[in-house]
């Protein structure tokens, strides 16, 4: 494990320091690194996907815990040092780590040699909801996933109808996994510590499609819907409407959703009814 002293001589050695342009707030706390991995609920035969690895304090926690571990850094310095530091702590497990110098905003399955069946994550507070979404999109056999993010994103990730902080994110994640909130994690626990608290998601993703309506369809819907928040689905959704030269009120009315009702109502299901019509 990687504590303060290393994390700091690591970044020292490469000449590193944290950037908030990459999201970089590097944990140093080993005991925070075990809770992840116990909340990840890992099997022996998992193969692991982690973004922004960094100096590699949660890859050496995830190593031993997993088949394989696919990790995806941008920043090539951090990508090249990252092998060297699981063979000097962990060679035993050295093998199972391979690492991916690219932008996992930009990753397919044609980049990696093995599929990811989890995520597991410190993601980049300024990127984390597009990145999860991005990832559950483009590889199929990611089952599963836990990653810490800010706060405030993983209430909103994990939220409910009906909730003040449910919206975009909250539906679209809702569209590919069930999401919850896996516990809190405090700012001390990084280097440099981050002015904002972080907390820890958990996703599952759905055995079965919800629906086989067009994904782009339906989450320009959810976009448009959230968009004045305060507007009634008649309103809100009428721009959009009348560029698919779409009555709006007949649309709400097969549907069977109210055109009184506002986005932060529906239910992801709603909103598929919505797209089907």
């Amino acid at each position: 494990m990687l504590g303060p002293a290393e994390v700091r001589r690591l970044a020292e050695e490469l000449g590193i320091r944290p950037t908030k342009k990459l999201g970089q707030n590097f944990v140093h706390d080993p005991n925070t690194v075990r809770k992840i991995v116990a909340a990840a609920e890992l099997t022996p035969d998992d193969v692991v996907l982690e973004v922004g690895p960094g100096l590699g304090s949660l890859t050496l926690a995830l190593l031993p815990a997993a088949e394989q571990v696919v990790a995806v850094e941008i920043d090539p310095p951090l990508a090249q040092r990252l092998p060297q530091t699981v063979r000097e702590m962990d060679p035993e497990n050295a093998g199972k780590l391979h690492v991916v110098l690219k932008d996992a905003m930009k990753v397919t399955k044609d980049d990696l040699v093995v599929q990811p069946t989890a995520i597991v994550a410190n993601l980049p507070y300024n990127v984390a909801v597009p990145v999860v979404l991005h990832l559950l999109n483009e590889l199929p056999a990611l089952r599963k996933g836990l990653v810490m993010v800010q706060a405030e994103v993983a209430d909103r990730m994990a939220a409910r109808p009906g909730s003040k902080i449910y919206g975009v994110p909250s539906v679209k994640l809702a569209w590919y996994a069930d999401a919850r909130k896996a516990g809190p994690v405090g700012r001390n626990v990084f280097w440099p510590a981050p002015n904002v608290d972080s907390g820890l998601v958990s996703f599952h993703r759905h055995e079965n499609p919800l629906s086989t309506v067009d994904k782009k369809r339906l989450f320009s819907i959810v976009d448009a819907a959230f968009a004045q928040r305060r507007k009634t689905l008649r309103a809100a959704l009428k721009g959009w409407a009348e560029a698919a030269d779409i009555n709006v009120d007949e649309l709400l009315d097969k549907a069977g959703v109210d055109p009184q009702a506002r986005g932060e109502q529906l239910s992801v299901i709603d909103f598929i009814r919505i797209a089907e019509v």
